[in-house]
């Protein structure tokens, strides 16, 4: 059974820096590109950031260009989103996702689409008081 759970999520001052985790596990990490998206209230989920199964590439939404950064250590099948220079417009729940290899190498518009994805964890909430 697939299992991707996020943790580090939590209530920080604008301006300030969190650093969310999702660790997977029933998969064969290797194999996995790996995402995050976000689903703030009244809003539909929007991608962030994603990261290739070997870490060498990295895609970015606008919004995280320069603030979010995004690593994966595939010794400890986990995967980190560093979010610097906090906005309250960044308050939402954060997922993360894991997108197969294949599909992500064969189409690298894979990343940004939630649809391509194939596994989820359950979110972990990010509230950025102004």
């Amino acid at each position: 059974q697939v299992q991707l759970v996020e943790s580090g999520g939590g209530l920080v001052q604008a301006g300030g820096s969190l650093r969310l985790s999702c660790a997977a596990s029933g998969l064969t990490f290797g194999n996995f590109a790996m995402g995050w998206f976000r689903q703030a209230p009244g809003k539909e989920r929007e991608f962030v950031v994603a990261i290739s199964w070997g870490g060498y590439s990295s895609y970015f939404a606008d919004s995280a260009k320069g603030r979010f950064t995004i690593s994966r250590d595939n010794a400890k099948n986990t995967v980190y989103l560093q979010m610097n220079s906090l906005k309250p417009e960044d308050t939402a729940v954060y997922y993360c996702a894991a997108l197969r290899r294949e599909r992500a190498a064969y189409y690298s518009g894979s990343y940004y689409s939630s649809n391509e994805y194939d596994y989820w964890g359950q979110g972990t909430q990010v509230t950025v008081s102004s």
